[in-house]
């Protein structure tokens, strides 16, 4: 007994996947690190209490989008608590 053909719909819904995983594959690839990100700058030592929390926000965000690695979010973001717990304590 001879193998049977694919059908039609079957090669349309393989080429569609490839499809999907090549693009898939190239967005991956142009989310490079080392592409400028927006950048505000910041004065930790005269930020205001406000500022800390908008920071906080703003590295939130940038952690969602991919642009800051966990590590470097993490270390910052307990380096900006500790002033902000500081200034609360005052």
């Amino acid at each position: 007994m001879a193998t049977r053909r694919t059908t039609s719909n079957k090669r349309e819904r393989e080429r569609s996947k490839q499809a999907k995983a090549a693009a898939k594959r190239e967005r991956r690839q142009d989310k490079s690190p080392d592409e400028e990100t927006e950048t505000i700058e910041f004065d930790e030592n005269s930020a205001t209490t406000e500022e800390l929390i908008e920071r906080i926000a703003a590295m939130h965000e940038q952690f969602d989008a991919g642009q800051i690695t966990f590590e470097a979010f993490d270390e910052e973001k307990s380096e900006l608590m500790a002033l902000l717990t500081a200034r609360l304590s005052e």
